[in-house]
């Protein structure tokens, strides 16, 4: 089911990586590209034309109601209601941290700031129908509340029958979302980047979803801003001889079930353990309730690599720039100081994956494809904008016009040397 391979095969491994990439469907392009044009053309009326063609069901008021949201919470499962107020407080916790403040600096007679503001409006996308996540509408909502966004506009696909959720209106509600709308898919990234009669323009879009969503999201990226363009779920576990194999095991399995595309890959250094994670792989898995989707990712992207020692593995990992990697080694923490290429680290036995998907604080929206190597998880930072403020009194311009005046004839720009220059013109002649 998973292949265990040399460090040799290093090139490989990373074809595989590489080689499953989910935009490169030519198809996918065409019907992303038609529903985008329909919905700046004809609005509301082709969202609820594409809601029916692909959600089965007919919708005539999108916008979410107070009384749907206080039954939602009537319905909800008490215990589930009070974890998700749990793993909010602690997304809050954490994200508090990331808040940025103006700042102004002055030097004799001119004035230097940066203006840290909001981004206004902001649209939330939650997959919905089989795949429904709060833990997504946590993650996405509560940095942009944090950062002063006014306008928290969430969407997400009903079910068949019109509904959405429970855990997802409870949620939304928990973590300050404003508006819900029952649309998803490409019409609904639509819908957000160009407005509708009904569903407000927004200038930013986040939160993930499938192929479909995740091309729309790629389309109308520059028109309006998006967090990322996020490929298939990976996962990369560094472990040597005293990690447990089922642990190992277990973990590599939690992200392979996300899609057949998504990646799991352990490294180690130990034959041993490879061995037994892969023993341990083909016993689990029939345990499990998506047991095809995870043969197909163990299959198709995962993988067993057998290293020489530990600092091998290190360096295989920083390559990858895994989107979540797990240290399950003696000594984790000064093994976590090696890693500088990574969206997120798990330390240690009792750390596992899930642990950051619902509840410890930090983000779980990260970068994928490796991109870990120039990109972060999201964070209240991008739910702002900054701008600089610039001050200069006439004796500032008088000491710095020359220096200006030559770097601006050196680039070949006159007319940025003119505009220094008349301001000075009776003086020079």
């Amino acid at each position: 089911m998973i292949e265990i391979i040399e460090l040799n095969n290093n090139s490989y491994l990373m074809e595989k990586l590489t080689n499953r990439t989910q935009f490169e469907y030519k198809e996918v392009n065409q019907v992303v590209e038609d529903i985008i044009e329909e919905v700046k053309n004809k609005q509301d009326q082709a969202v609820r034309y594409y809601t029916e063609k692909f959600d089965s069901v007919s919708i005539d008021d999108f916008l979410v109601g107070e009384r749907e949201i206080k039954q939602a919470f009537k319905s909800i499962c008490p215990k589930l209601k009070s974890d998700l107020e749990r793993a909010r407080d602690n997304i809050l916790l954490y994200h508090k941290e990331q808040l940025t403040e103006s700042y102004t600096i002055t030097k004799e007679n001119a004035t230097l700031s940066q203006r840290v503001r909001p981004i206004e409006k902001v649209g939330i996308y939650v997959p919905g129908g089989s795949a429904s996540y709060p833990s997504t509408v946590l993650m996405n909502a509560i940095p942009a509340k944090l950062a002063g966004v006014s306008e928290r506009i969430m969407i997400t696909p009903p079910s068949s029958d019109g509904t959405i959720k429970d855990s997802i209106l409870v949620a939304a509600s928990l973590a300050g979302v404003t508006k819900i709308y029952k649309i998803g898919g490409a019409q609904g990234i639509a819908a957000l980047a160009y407005g509708t009669e009904t569903i407000p323009k927004v200038s930013k879009i986040v939160g993930p979803g499938n192929i479909y969503v995740a091309m729309a999201k790629k389309k109308v990226s520059g028109y309006v801003g998006i967090d990322m363009v996020a490929g298939p779920s990976e996962i990369l576990i560094i472990a040597d001889e005293t990690a447990n194999p089922d642990y190992v095991a277990a973990d590599l399995m939690s992200q392979a079930e996300h899609d057949p595309l998504a990646a799991a890959i352990l490294v180690t250094d130990s034959n041993e353990l490879a061995l037994k994670v892969q023993a341990s792989l083909n016993r689990q898995v029939e345990t499990l309730e998506r047991t095809d989707i995870i043969k197909q990712s163990l299959r198709d992207y995962g993988a067993i690599v057998v290293t020489k020692n530990i600092t091998e593995a290190v360096d295989l990992a920083n390559e990858i720039a895994p989107e979540h990697l797990e240290l399950l080694t003696k000594d984790p923490f000064t093994l976590s100081s090696d890693i500088v290429n990574a969206g997120a680290i798990f330390i240690g036995e009792y750390t596992p994956e899930p642990v950051g998907d619902y509840f410890a604080g930090p983000n779980h929206t990260l970068p994928t494809s490796g991109t870990a190597k120039f990109s972060s998880p999201l964070s209240v930072t991008d739910f702002i904008k900054k701008t600089s403020v610039i001050y200069y009194d006439r004796q500032t311009l008088v000491d710095a016009k020359d220096s200006i005046i030559r770097i601006a004839r050196d680039e070949g720009l006159t007319a940025h040397a003119n505009a220094i220059e008349i301001r000075f013109r009776n003086e020079l002649e």
